[in-house]
């Protein structure tokens, strides 16, 4: 396994560099979630563009500097839409992000993913144990969006998919892992359940990694960054939340609150990251 040192003063460095540089991340998300990804963006300090007109997908991302293509609420169009911006950007070389949504769920989500994957190699692959797994080719049903495999056993399907891509893959969960083509591997074990019960923070983690990808070349070290930052952000959030006597709702605004005024002291109190040698 290859030898990698992160330290939490790299990751806070590339959580700098967001939010310096406002890398400019255009999503084809779903419809569901697109409000909280833009706000989580331009809390972590990027600029979100979501556009999907066959007409300008092109020339949008002509001036991104990542490319987000989530499948949630898929149909036909928004397909062709990801289709052409993905061919766009490999052709520009910027990086490109892949949530699986739903992968296995049905024949025409695993069939309009399969398009995809033909169309280029995305630079990550995020999504829970579940849809990894699907993507991979392993035999697994998902209850929606949700995953029926926890991370752990879904890690022998993501290295089959990092090998596949030659990109990075992020299975997210309790524990995260991110692991890349020439077998880095890092755990991270921060969050919260509550994370859970608000929709689209997983596909939020996804546009992060978009942003992080934009201003950090290594792609395993940016994912890992972004997935950091969430996982602290969900876990100070909830905390300060539950001390309040408040809810889920009132988390929602908490992470983003977290996103904009995060300290470096409380992010290297609280990481909790192991990469292996």
């Amino acid at each position: 396994m290859a030898e990698q040192q992160l330290s939490p003063s790299d990751i806070w460095s590339d959580i700098l560099a967001v939010r310096n540089n406002g890398p400019l991340v255009h999503s084809i998300t779903n419809l569901v979630v697109m409000n909280l990804n833009a706000n989580v963006l331009l809390a972590a300090g990027a600029s979100p563009v979501m556009a999907h007109a066959h007409e300008e997908v092109e020339a949008m991302v002509g001036i991104a500097q990542s490319l987000v293509l989530n499948i949630g609420t898929l149909d036909p169009y928004w397909i062709e839409s990801m289709r052409l911006a993905f061919t766009a950007a490999a052709k520009r070389g910027i990086p490109v992000v892949l949530d699986p949504v739903g992968a296995g769920a049905t024949p025409y989500r695993n069939a309009s993913l399969e398009l995809l994957l033909d169309t280029a190699h995305p630079t990550v692959i995020r999504g829970n144990g579940s849809e990894i797994m699907s993507v991979a080719g392993s035999s697994v049903k998902t209850r929606g969006v949700d995953s029926s495999a926890a991370a752990n056993d879904a890690l022998g399907a993501a290295r089959a998919l990092a090998e596949r891509t030659q990109g990075v893959v992020c299975v997210s969960g309790e524990t995260d892992h991110i692991l890349d083509a020439s077998q880095r591997w890092a755990r991270l074990s921060n969050g919260h359940v509550w994370m859970t019960k608000i929709t689209g923070v997983g596909c939020s983690a996804t546009a992060l990694i978009g942003a992080f990808c934009a201003v950090q070349q290594d792609a395993w070290r940016a994912t890992v960054s972004a997935m950091a930052l969430m996982g602290v952000v969900g876990e100070v959030a909830a905390e300060a939340v539950i001390a309040k006597h408040q809810g889920v709702g009132s988390m929602q605004t908490a992470m983003l609150d977290t996103l904009q005024l995060l300290d470096q002291d409380t992010f290297r109190h609280r990481l909790k990251l192991e990469v292996a040698a």
